[in-house]
């Protein structure tokens, strides 16, 4: 029987034990933001890889899945509100724990940031529908982070209802849509995408690197740690329910709108709200308004379980010194970390609003802040998979578990999945502004690791134990 390495402790001050399964299940897939990617993801993966879409999401639903079953084997043994984070420094040095919990910071914020704008853009949308008024990003933006970072604040347990309710809401509606499209095309086969007509090597290397971003933050339920029941049972099955659930969901709705767009004249890249149009064309017309509703609640339900996550990484991080003491404390009637939520919520919010008063478009402060996030998730997944098995062997040699063939084959097989995206953000060099992020990304992490030094060895003497 493998060692069973429970972090939860009652010095975290933490709510304990107090989210179901669906609950935890919501962490999850709020952070994906599911409702986001038929509504504004597949159409750029579309104009990259046409009608190999389909597979280009079926390899990044593979290569999530290996990545969560990686985090799966961690989180039956620990449960920690530091999530990934708290697995990399169990294992591996004090400066690449400290990397990966920068890292992970990072990612959760920039998500939070870009789905900001993504609310702010589906927000005016509807506002222009109903009333023929637009409102200033700045306010739209503000209102969804300081909502979800009081409700962050406020209650975990509520925060969670609150996600799971908004995301059924917006799938539910989505599904209808595909449905009735299906439907109205008779039950067959689309050959062109099934014989991957036109598509490129290039198209499909490039389209995968957004491919992945759909999925990012999928593994966030693991930030819950004590806050989940039986964290860790319902913590790795939430995590790898979601890959899997939340892949055919994507490959579905490619499916459904490739095959819907292909008898309209207009490319499915070109359409601003594709799943509005395609409830017109099937004149179900309400569906469609009540998609683009789904959508912006559905990024405002990614900000706060984005806010939720970051608050605790950050919160773990302060227990072991890598940020002010402050941060590691918890309100005393809500049990939920409010230091660090505020400063989460402050840090999401900043640079959103300062690229909308430069002019910057919704469109691209999700890409650029969306791209961001995904070279913190990449290299955090990476880690996490290299720490499994150096975790394994060392609990090996005291006879408390034991390292296998498949796991290490299951580590490799994820480091390298994660290795061959990086790669795609790349090569080859994208146009700017995207061809500054990585160096953008690397001197965040040289100040962190910086700052990590100047504290001294707090991470070391916290870390050692795993």
């Amino acid at each position: 029987m493998p060692e069973l390495l429970d972090e939860t402790r009652p010095g975290y001050g933490l709510r304990r034990h107090v989210l179901g399964p669906w609950e935890t299940l919501a962490q999850s897939v709020s952070a994906i933001a599911p409702t986001a990617t038929p509504a504004m993801t597949i159409p750029l993966v579309f104009a990259l890889a046409g009608n190999a879409t389909w597979l280009v999401y079926l390899t990044a639903t593979t290569a999530l899945v290996l990545v969560g079953l990686v985090i799966g084997c961690f989180g039956r043994r620990s449960a920690s509100p530091g999530s990934l984070f708290s697995y990399v420094s169990q294992s591996l040095p004090p400066w690449v724990a400290g990397i990966a919990g920068w890292a992970l910071l990072l990612a959760y914020i920039a998500t939070a940031s870009s789905v900001a704008a993504g609310f702010f853009n589906f927000a005016n949308v509807l506002l222009h529908a109903a009333l023929g008024l637009s409102a200033p990003p700045v306010l739209l933006m503000t209102v969804a982070v300081v909502l979800a970072g009081f409700m962050a604040w406020r209650d975990i347990k509520l925060s969670a209802e609150m996600m799971l309710w908004m995301e059924g809401a917006s799938v539910t509606c989505i599904v209808l849509i595909l449905a009735v499209v299906a439907y109205r095309h008779g039950l067959h086969l689309d050959w062109p995408q099934l014989h991957l007509a036109g598509a490129t090597g290039s198209g499909f290397r490039l389209g995968l690197v957004l491919a992945l971003f759909s999925f990012v933050g999928f593994e966030s339920a693991t930030a819950l740690g004590e806050e989940a029941r039986e964290p860790l049972r319902t913590i790795p099955r939430a995590v790898l329910q979601c890959a899997i659930g939340c892949g055919a969901f994507f490959i579905l709705c490619i499916y459904a709108e490739v095959l819907g767009y292909r008898d309209m004249g207009q490319p499915l890249d070109q359409a601003a709200a594709p799943l509005h149009v395609l409830a017109v064309h099937a004149k179900v017309g309400l569906l469609g308004t009540l998609v683009d509703i789904g959508a912006m609640i559905s990024m405002f339900a990614c900000v706060l379980a984005c806010i939720t996550a970051a608050s605790r990484v950050l919160m773990l991080m302060s227990h072991h010194g890598l940020a002010h003491r402050a941060l590691s404390r918890t309100h005393a009637k809500n049990e939920t970390p409010h230091w660090a939520v505020l400063v989460t919520a402050l840090a999401t919010l900043v640079p959103a609003v300062v690229l909308a008063l430069r002019g910057v478009s919704a469109d691209n402060i999700y890409g650029w802040m969306g791209s961001l996030a995904t070279y913190g998730f990449i290299t955090v997944y990476a880690l996490v998979c290299i720490a499994l098995p150096v975790h394994l062997g060392r609990q090996q040699k005291r006879g408390k578990d034991k390292l296998t063939p498949g796991i290490v084959v299951l580590s490799a097989a994820g480091v390298l999945a994660m290795l061959l995206a990086l790669a795609g953000t790349l090569y080859p060099v994208p146009a700017a502004p995207y061809n500054w992020l990585p160096y953008l990304y690397l001197g965040y992490l040289l100040l962190g690791l910086g700052w990590q030094t100047l504290k001294g060895s707090g991470l070391r003497a916290q870390s050692s134990g795993g």
